[in-house]
């Protein structure tokens, strides 16, 4: 992919790294990245990939109890 563009659809910053550095994608922000994925690090978090599209979405809560999927 030779250009992505990286979508945010999350209430908080998203911080991931682009050639080294920190970078910040705002909440609800959209920047797109001419060098595709080569010097791109995303940590772990729900997304959904549509060809040179990401959607960064909200962060998956993690369930660890029986009692919480009954709320």
């Amino acid at each position: 992919m030779d250009k992505i563009t990286i979508r945010s659809d999350r209430d908080t910053d998203y911080t991931f790294l682009y050639k080294g550095e920190e970078t910040v994608l705002k909440a609800g922000g959209i920047l797109s990245i001419a060098g595709g994925l080569d010097d791109v690090v995303l940590p772990t978090c729900a997304m959904k990939i549509i060809q040179n599209l990401i959607v960064i979405k909200q962060d998956v809560p993690k369930v660890h109890k029986k009692e919480d999927f009954e709320k």
